[in-house]
């Protein structure tokens, strides 16, 4: 498998079991850094591309990332190190729960593409490590705001993607962990169909939220220039 090529970097993800999508793509470009966040975070890093577009669109000094499957761990940290940044970029192999009990510091930034799916037939145990990868038992939304709310500076950001459907209990448990929504986008695949995602940027300022629709396609493969002015620092064809 051919690694995914980018405008200023290159992604390799044949140890993956979560490949490039959209989704992670689409959060890396959407999020604001116009607060200049000087350490960011990526829970649950796969192939490493959000912290990559991070070190893209930053100057932030630390740029962590966070893995607990051994096979993406070791891919990451290659294409850290095939970046122009691998000086800004470092990987650990862990779970969050333990990435929090060891880690003292604090981010201005976290950011993640958490697991999402879940399916009403559940094996005793999930061996298929895409469907590992994908599982929202994997990382619990509880467990991934309680745990972003503790690794956050007061005044620093938190970026999600998540299925819509999703968003109403996804915000009440944030709520209960102190972090209010800034900013949410709303994704739709064309103008005509559903809603199937939500970009959430959060904080524990309670502000007026900014709620807006982006729509990606007109027709297939024909982009909306809004969703092309978002990623278009990214993908090679726009």
């Amino acid at each position: 498998m051919k690694p995914f090529t980018f405008k200023q970097f290159a992604v390799a993800q044949d140890k993956c079991a979560m490949k490039i999508g959209t989704d992670a793509v689409l959060l890396g470009a959407w999020t604001s850094l116009d607060f200049f966040p000087n350490s960011i975070l990526d829970i649950g890093t796969g192939t490493g591309i959000l912290a990559l577009q991070m070190a893209q669109r930053s100057n932030a000094e630390i740029i962590d990332a966070l893995e607990i499957d051994g096979d993406a761990f070791e891919q990451a940290v290659d294409n850290f190190e095939q970046s122009d940044w691998g000086d800004r970029l470092f990987c650990y192999h862990a779970s969050l729960t333990e990435f929090v009990d060891e880690m003292d510091d604090k981010y201005d930034l976290i950011i993640s593409n958490p697991p999402f799916f879940t399916s009403t037939y559940k094996k005793d145990k999930i061996t298929d490590k895409r469907v590992l990868a994908r599982h929202v038992e994997s990382l619990p939304f509880s467990v991934l705001l309680q745990s972003s709310s503790k690794l956050l500076t007061t005044s620093g950001n938190c970026a999600f993607v998540i299925p819509y459907e999703e968003e109403e209990n996804f915000l009440k448990i944030a709520a209960k962990n102190k972090l209010f929504p800034n900013s949410i986008t709303h994704v739709k695949g064309t103008e005509n169909s559903p809603i199937k995602r939500s970009l959430l940027q959060l904080s524990f300022q309670k502000t007026e939220v900014d709620v807006n629709e982006l729509v990606i396609e007109i027709k297939r493969h024909q982009y909306t220039e809004a969703y092309i002015d978002v990623v278009k620092d990214f993908y090679l064809k726009m």
